[in-house]
């Protein structure tokens, strides 16, 4: 059996990038709202990650690459939650 690098890496990607996204980032919102507190999180990598999810989210688009655009959009909106749960639990303090 002849293995394409190109396509395993591909599967890997897509695969990963679903963890991230489904379990990684929720984990993390379930988490900040039992404990009510996001303390630990780095607001900067949180921000970073909107602003890069967007940003691959609007290329996606121009490219007409609707996975893209669907994965990317799915990043823009769990790390946005968790951004709004930094402000919501620091408002709160």
């Amino acid at each position: 059996m002849n293995l394409d690098i190109a396509a395993v890496v591909a599967v890997l990607t897509v695969v990963f990038g679903v963890l991230v996204k489904f379990i990684g980032f929720p984990d993390q919102i379930r988490s900040n709202h039992k404990r009510k507190s996001t303390e630990g999180l780095s607001t900067i990598f949180i921000i970073l990650s909107v602003i890069t999810y967007t940003l691959w989210t609007i290329h996606g688009y121009f490219q007409k690459d609707p996975v893209l655009v669907i994965g990317q959009g799915i990043g823009i909106i769990t790390t946005g939650i968790i951004l709004y749960q930094i402000w919501l639990y620091r408002k709160n303090k």
